[in-house]
């Protein structure tokens, strides 16, 4: 990749799964990283991978003052940040839409759209005190582009960080500053390990992955190769997408032969999904 080369980047969640390898490739190709995570022993775990310098810090990207913090302690060690990928988020509960409470669902918009906006904004504020250009990739999902049934929450935050790249990239544009961000698919990473016992959640992902057109998951070392794309000089007439990178499930017409119509029952499904609760309106005609 060019342009990354003695770049400074700032990556959040950096602790496991896609920011860690975020962190590993973006210093393989020459940027010093700090690395930023709520979890402070996995950061500095990351940090002493790297290939190169960094910089870990335990930080909430949900609290407005401990992402100044971070920023601050980046430009206090490096002098400058070029790139951001704000990566940091969370899943929330599986829980039926009638179940989900106000609690859970908050909280999920707090990390995943509050904290990627203060993200977004620390970013910009240091572009204009530096006074230059730069990149930013944030993490979108294949959720952020369809719907489901299950994760409401969670769908819900990234169809709002669509939004966030994409008018952040119009605000941006004038400025030399881009902005877009990466739509992992089926990627097993620790984000779902809670949920490994659950449908839906990692215990399943290499099954449900079969049935993308590359039939198998993804892993973070290929989100990791598009965010670097987006952060370097090759992407560098792309602004405001959001760019798939799962196994083309987005692409599939799921009621076609091709794309599984029929391969299974979903009687089952709904059975699993809704519960004696509902069977009586399930059972309607």
């Amino acid at each position: 990749m060019s342009g990354l080369e003695g770049r400074v980047a700032i990556v959040t969640g950096a602790g496991s799964g896609l920011g860690r390898a975020s962190a590993l490739r973006l210093a393989s190709e020459g940027a010093s990283v700090v690395a930023v995570d709520i979890d402070g022993e996995k950061a500095q775990a990351t940090v002493d991978g790297l290939a190169g310098d960094g910089l870990a810090v335990q930080a909430d990207i949900a609290d407005e003052a401990q992402v100044d913090d971070y920023l601050a302690r980046a430009v206090d060690r490096f002098g400058r940040i070029d790139v951001h990928h704000l990566n940091a988020g969370i899943f929330g509960a599986f829980a039926p839409l009638p179940d989900i409470t106000a609690a859970d669902f908050d909280r999920v918009m707090a990390v995943n759209v509050r904290g990627q906006f203060l993200g977004l904004r620390g970013a910009f504020r240091r572009y204009r005190e530096q006074g230059s250009r730069g990149a930013i990739a944030v993490t979108a999902s294949i959720a952020s582009l369809t719907g489901s049934a299950d994760l409401l929450a969670y769908h819900t935050s990234k169809h709002a960080v669509a939004g966030l790249i994409r008018s952040a990239a119009v605000f941006g544009g004038p400025l030399g500053i881009r902005v877009n961000g990466v739509a992992p698919g089926i990627v097993p990473t620790d984000l779902f390990a809670a949920a490994a016992t659950t449908t839906g959640g990692k215990n399943d992902m290499e099954q449900r992955a079969s049935t993308t057109p590359l039939r198998r998951a993804g892993s973070p070392d290929e989100i990791a190769g598009v965010v670097a794309f987006l952060l370097g000089d090759d992407s560098s007439y792309m602004t405001g997408q959001v760019v798939s990178a799962d196994g083309g499930a987005s692409i599939v017409n799921t009621v076609r032969p091709s794309g599984g119509a029929g391969a299974w029952d979903p009687a089952r499904n709904d059975a699993a999904l809704y519960g004696d609760g509902w069977k009586e309106l399930l059972d309607r005609d």
